[in-house]
């Protein structure tokens, strides 16, 4: 997710921005991995809406995250864009949480 923060902001000043948003819409499967570990800018919720828009019953999106499911809303930290945001993202879902030890430190070993 940091880097496509990093992406969309610096496709904002670049001019780049809508072929971003574009290329996103059209990508058949986006994965977002490590969903909120940073706070969410108000651009980029506003850009996270729109992604989640644009691609609405059109492709697959797979969330990761560390942050539980139920915290999205409070992570988002905007009532209106949250609601907006959290319908798009769970609306026909499916959710799989997995517990345990991380499977990283496994592959070390």
């Amino acid at each position: 997710m940091n880097r496509m923060i990093e992406a969309l902001a610096a496709a904002r000043i670049d001019g780049t921005y809508v072929r971003w948003l574009n290329m996103i819409a059209k990508t058949p499967l986006l994965i977002i991995d490590d969903f909120g570990l940073q706070p969410l800018s108000p651009d980029m919720r506003l850009s996270l809406l729109q992604i989640l828009e644009d691609r609405f019953a059109k492709g697959s999106t797979i969330i990761t995250s560390q942050l539980p499911v139920k915290k999205w809303y409070e992570y988002i930290n905007e009532p209106t864009l949250a609601d907006a945001i959290c319908d798009r993202l769970t609306a026909n879902a499916h959710k799989i949480e997995l517990k345990g030890e991380s499977l990283r430190s496994k592959k070390l070993n």
